[in-house]
């Protein structure tokens, strides 16, 4: 949908508006991959703060309902140039069309609202753990939103069940963790 999208565009640039009207709610599944790809990327300190600041946001309009996502004008409108933009779509092509034959739409009802409201929960709880600086967690909360964008995009609701029921382990974890941590601090003051 978005190279065809790029492929329909005349002129030398596309705003991100542009690019994401066609996918309606599967924006949100979009921008997620977009949010998603630098946790992979070796970055300075801090790369997961400001993904996972952006995720809460994204999180938190899908649990008050949007339809479509929201973004400031300035975001919305900025020029992509198209040949960046197909050059970027090439390379991630091989891996999403990987991906595409093992998901599929299944459960859509799942996908759209008011269902949607539980996965921008979670969308919201794991951009909350991936904002904090615990180490080494980057590339395991990606691999989350990769999976959640996924499952956004080709509407499979049959991913999305398995990946609340990881969200639960891993907010379970992260609990244990936490409490085990303060223990420890406690202990040592």
């Amino acid at each position: 949908m978005l190279a065809d999208t790029v492929a329909a565009q005349e002129g030398e640039f596309i705003t991100l508006d542009a690019l994401l009207a066609p996918l309606h709610a599967r924006a949100f599944g979009c921008l997620l991959l977009l949010l998603a790809i630098p946790n992979f990327i070796p970055a300075p300190l801090g790369i997961g703060g400001i993904m996972g600041s952006m995720i809460i946001v994204l999180g938190l309009q899908m649990l008050i309902g949007m339809e479509q996502p929201w973004m400031p004008r300035r975001l919305r409108f900025r020029p992509l140039r198209c040949t960046s933009v197909r050059k970027f779509l090439d390379r991630t092509l091989p891996v999403l069309q990987r991906l595409e034959r093992m998901c599929k739409p299944r459960l859509q009802s799942l996908t759209d609202r008011p269902v949607s409201i539980v996965t921008g929960l979670f969308l919201t709880l794991l951009g909350i753990l991936l904002a904090l600086p615990i180490p080494f967690t980057n590339y395991l909360f990606g691999v989350f939103m990769l999976a959640y964008a996924i499952a956004l995009i080709e509407r499979d609701g049959a991913l999305l069940i398995g990946l609340w029921v990881l969200s639960v382990a891993v907010f379970v974890l992260a609990a244990i963790f936490s409490s085990v941590v303060l223990d420890a601090m406690a202990k040592m003051f």
